[in-house]
């Protein structure tokens, strides 16, 4: 009974040819390691922020009058509400950590080269979504870090020359932070951008799918010689011959091998984020600044005012740059050039195992920079701090420039014939 119910799906809706080219036969290299944890992450925080979030806006009231009173109903009277509430913006810390680390992962193994530059394209605009919706978030429980937090940024577009001053008043909807700009501000945090990141999140998964998942080699899946895909790469694309596991050399099913795997890994994920949620889900202030327990109040503001810690690093950036206009642009540049990395790269070899020792001190200090930049970001500004700031973000930027200086002529070790552990 059950296999006429699929079959009779399967004459209208191609589910288990879809099942089968996506998940149970499509094929991963042997070789994923830790790193790949990150991808299958990420789908799964997703999941958590969507569904917290449909829960907490049962009982959110998007008024400035009602905003914060009702976040305190939510904590307090709700059954399970504080749970809720947790779980949604520890959800958004995670998510950024998983996104990062996913990012990185494609840094060091090369995985945004020829041919995965529109994947990587599609996870830069899964990126700039993911800020905006934090952004727009982040208002919402209209406490006083909230509150200034979006005064300072959504000023940042008065920098602009010409249409600054009327942009601003476009996005805020009033002459100030008010009631008319929670009020969008919800609409868009609750409809229209998690709708964006859902469809940039399918069309990532169909582009890795299309040309086929990267590994720490950096090495493509062999083929076997004689076969039409060894013979004829030009015209047979991945997914059109990738069931075939046969023609296939050094790639495993990614089910049942990876699902397992990734399970192992979501549950290492969930003790640590349950730990986060139940016992430190302010985390110090990184996550739930003390400000932010306090109603919004526009004649009084904060000692001092910085955005929640994922967004700290090109605040920085914009920090280090006295003139705004130039703050602003070097900020916005800051996020450019990590989308241009397919083209600023022009090396020959993706993984960071085979290239040149300068390449792996290069990222490592790119790694240095961005976290510094992000502690700089997140702490009160001294002049001390300032000179950090404007030192990291000329090293932030210079690892752009030498990557496309030497990236060219390189001299990078051998690549493996096989893929490797």
């Amino acid at each position: 009974m059950f296999g006429k119910i699929v079959s009779w799906i399967d004459d209208r809706i191609p589910m288990t040819r879809v099942w089968n080219m996506h998940i149970a036969q499509y094929p991963a290299p042997k070789n994923f390691n830790f790193w790949y944890f990150f991808g299958s992450l990420a789908m799964l925080v997703l999941v958590n922020q969507i569904l917290t979030g449909i829960w907490l806006t049962m009982n959110f009231v998007p008024s400035s009058e009602g905003a914060f009173a009702s976040v305190e109903y939510i904590m307090r009277d709700v059954e399970y509400g504080w749970l809720l509430r947790y779980l949604h913006s520890t959800g958004a810390s995670a998510f950024f950590i998983v996104v990062y680390m996913h990012m990185f992962r494609g840094m060091i193994y090369g995985s945004y080269q020829k041919p995965r530059e529109l994947l990587w394209l599609f996870g830069m605009f899964i990126f700039l979504a993911l800020m905006a919706e934090a952004f727009m978030g982040y208002l919402l429980p209209w406490g006083q870090m909230s509150f200034w937090g979006a005064q300072v940024i959504i000023s940042l577009f008065g920098a602009i020359p010409v249409i600054g001053d009327d942009l601003t008043l476009w996005i805020r909807g009033d002459y100030v932070i008010s009631g008319a700009t929670l009020n969008r501000f919800f609409a868009l945090h609750v409809i229209a951008l998690p709708l964006v990141i859902v469809i940039l999140v399918f069309l990532h998964i169909v582009a890795l799918h299309e040309v086929g998942s990267n590994n720490p080699d950096g090495v493509e899946i062999k083929r076997k010689k004689g076969t039409v895909a060894e013979e004829d790469k030009s015209k047979f694309k991945f997914h059109e011959y990738y069931t075939d596991k046969k023609d296939i050399v050094d790639a495993i099913p990614f089910h049942p091998y990876y699902t397992v795997k990734d399970i192992v890994g979501v549950v290492g994920f969930l003790i640590l984020f349950c730990w986060v949620v139940f016992f430190m889900p302010a985390m110090n202030g990184f996550f739930l600044e003390a400000p932010n327990f306090e109603a919004a109040n526009p004649l009084k503001t904060p000692e001092h005012i910085f955005p929640v810690w994922y967004f700290t690093p090109f605040y920085a950036i914009l920090r280090a740059i006295p003139d705004k206009l130039i703050g602003v642009a070097a900020m916005g540049a800051s996020i450019v050039v990590l989308a241009l990395l397919p083209w600023i790269d022009r090396g020959r070899v993706k993984s960071v195992r085979y290239r040149c020792g300068f390449h792996k001190w290069n990222i490592a200090g790119f790694v240095v920079t961005f976290v510094l930049l992000g502690w700089v970001g997140a702490t009160p500004q001294t002049d001390m701090k300032t000179i950090i700031s404007q030192i990291c973000t000329v090293t932030y930027f210079m690892f752009f420039v030498l990557l496309f200086i030497y990236s060219k002529n390189e001299k990078t070790k051998p690549l493996p014939e096989r893929l490797t552990k």
